[in-house]
């Protein structure tokens, strides 16, 4: 997720260069924006390696960062954690992600809905505490810890809110779908973002 971040910031960089050199063809690069969201949502699913059924709302923070290219497309980068909490104890399933985006735009007076697709990838961390007390100091038999990476592919649609033409406020669904060596990573299910991004 690091690599694609940097990778994103080093094509934003470039572009922006690009962008200030003076010329007399058409504007390819039509400006630049970026921002931070916060998500919840509802994922569910069973973990069939230990039968255990994961439900609940999420929490979570990240950012994209985009270039418009035109009047009505966008490619950029964008990464999250999202933690969901299980069983009260101190138990969660943790998901870190980023990749690369595309999509489209279509900015009216006060409002930009849009629809997009973001490819990149990240972890999946779960710890469960079957039985036992995450307030003690007792080693704890039934437990579970699970790492693993996975490939994702996730399908967004959203709209701006255009309070200025440097300011926008910004609703998101989006579906991760992750997919490990082994299958379908679970639990999954729709992401809410809302967010404040900045254009330039």
């Amino acid at each position: 997720m690091r690599r694609l971040f940097l990778l994103g910031l080093i094509c934003f960089l470039c572009l922006f260069s690009l962008q200030g050199q003076e010329t007399t063809q058409p504007k390819v690069v039509a400006g630049f924006n970026g921002g931070m969201m916060v998500h919840t949502g509802y994922l569910q699913g069973t973990l069939p390696e230990i039968g255990y059924h994961a439900q609940g709302a999420p929490f979570g923070l990240g950012g994209v960062i985009r270039v418009a290219l035109g009047r009505h497309w966008m490619v950029g980068g964008e990464g999250y954690v999202s933690t969901l909490r299980q069983l009260r104890n101190g138990s969660y399933i943790k998901y870190g992600w980023g990749g690369l985006l595309g999509e489209f735009y279509w900015p009216f007076k006060h409002v930009m809905p849009y629809v997009g697709l973001t490819i990149g990838g990240g972890t999946q961390t779960t710890f469960l505490l079957l039985d036992g007390s995450a307030t003690d100091w007792t080693s704890e038999q039934e437990s579970v810890f699970h790492k693993q990476g996975f490939c994702a592919i996730t399908p967004f649609v959203g709209c701006d809110f255009i309070l200025t033409k440097a300011v926008h406020l910004t609703l998101k669904a989006d579906w991760m779908n992750s997919i490990s060596r082994a299958g379908w990573i679970k639990p999954t299910g729709p992401r809410f973002y809302f967010g404040v991004i900045f254009y330039h």
